[in-house]
């Protein structure tokens, strides 16, 4: 979480954090970190979205080419983001089933069914989890940060690819998709991801959240054009 600005004298260094080991009655590690700037990504606030997504890319390139060999591997913690996406099947299948009469049915388990048929073969790497335009900071038109790193784990990067079916445009995501350089086979696991939040979003949205439920439908729609 970021320091709110009234902290910032806390950190003689905005670029420096302080780490602290539980004590004084508070049983938990603790951090200060200085101020990111920067609000969350709107296509309003964003001056080329074909530069965005491909700093985007970057960001997850480089995020790919730190160290993962201590780092926590996915699991409950993280919401499984880095590990098999075999641990939503049920649910997934599931949300499918109670959709059956507003989606493709067929198509939306070729997605699945693709999607849980590859496996990610190279060495693990830090994945962030929640690529979500909520967690990328825009400034003066460009993107400036990207936050909230409490589901970051090592393991598989197809679960930080969402973004491109929940943000980006069709013209941006090909751009996105040539500058993260991953293989068709990381795609179909992308779209796995994709497609079990969104099936999981409009069953328990749409009878109480019409614009989350909207949104959850143009993903599935994105998400299988892309597909096919």
């Amino acid at each position: 979480m970021a320091a709110s600005a009234e902290a910032a004298p806390a950190v003689p260094d905005p670029g420096a954090a302080w780490s602290r080991a539980p004590g004084a009655g508070y049983p938990w590690a603790w951090s200060i970190y200085g101020w990111l700037d920067g609000k969350p990504a709107h296509r309003a606030r964003i001056h080329d979205l074909g530069r965005f997504a491909v700093d985007l890319a970057r960001f997850l390139v480089a995020l790919r080419g730190i160290d993962a060999r201590n780092g926590p591997v996915a699991g409950t913690h993280n919401f499984h983001r880095g590990g098999s996406l075999r641990v939503y099947d049920t649910e997934t299948r599931q949300s499918i089933s109670m959709l059956a009469d507003e989606i493709d049915i067929a198509t939306v388990m070729e997605v699945w069914d693709s999607a849980l048929a590859t496996q990610w073969r190279g060495p693990a790497v830090w994945v962030h989890g929640d690529v979500a335009e909520t967690n990328l900071l825009v400034k003066e038109g460009r993107l400036n940060a990207v936050i909230d790193f409490g589901c970051a784990g090592v393991g598989d990067p197809s679960c930080d690819l969402v973004i491109a079916w929940t943000f980006l445009d069709p013209t941006y995501r090909k751009e996105f998709r040539s500058t993260v350089a991953l293989d068709p086979a990381t795609w179909k696991r992308a779209r796995g991801w994709g497609i079990w939040k969104a099936l999981i979003t409009l069953v328990q949205l749409r009878d109480t959240n019409p614009i989350m439920a909207k949104k959850a439908r143009q993903v599935i729609r994105d998400i299988l054009d892309d597909h096919l």
